[in-house]
């Protein structure tokens, strides 16, 4: 039988855990099996660069967390090697680094994981990281924003060349009057 000692470390690390899961906004499972450490390393530098963890915790302490958290669905995800990926702020930069590195690698992949509280298959969380960055949905809205703003001082500039077309075509007509009501 495990030592109190033992077993005390094991519920701090089950409460750390489940505390930094709370506070989550994405949390994704994946499977690491067959990747070199050099390329672990890689991944690791890249979810850190996209402001997330990359965490390899043994499956039990994953779900007691996760039960702690109050995060249910997952659990049938927890079977075999399992890395935790954890993001607090922006989860789409996460998500997409995990995908681009499952996607240069054949063994890695992603089983699961929760955004924003909704818990989601591996499916959904590869239709999320394929979206557009923040940024570039931004700058595509701008970019649309600006086509059409051209667009309505195109049309204004083309109202405004008829109606001083139309004015003049009336003064034309309105002398043309007045000098036949002269004439007369």
């Amino acid at each position: 039988m495990a030592s109190e000692k033992i077993l005390n470390q094991k519920k701090e690390e089950v409460t750390k855990l489940a505390n930094e899961l709370k506070e989550a906004s994405l949390i994704l499972l994946t499977d690491y099996r067959g990747i070199s450490v050099e390329n672990v390393t890689k991944l690791r530098t890249d979810v850190r660069n996209a402001n997330a963890q990359y965490k390899v915790i043994k499956n039990n302490i994953t779900k007691r967390a996760l039960q702690e958290a109050g995060i249910e669905g997952l659990e049938e995800q927890l079977s075999g090697p399992t890395a935790v990926i954890i993001a607090k702020g922006d989860y789409l930069e996460p998500a997409k680094a995990i995908y681009q590195f499952a996607k240069d690698n054949e063994y890695y992949q992603i089983k699961g994981g929760v955004i924003e509280g909704k818990v989601m298959s591996a499916q959904e969380i590869i239709a999320i990281a394929k979206l557009p960055s923040r940024e570039t949905l931004l700058s595509m809205l701008a970019g649309a924003l600006l086509a059409n703003i051209q667009k309505v001082a195109v049309a204004l500039d083309q109202v405004r060349i008829q109606k001083e077309e139309q004015g003049e075509k009336a003064t034309v007509a309105a002398e043309a009057t007045s000098e036949t009501a002269q004439a007369e």
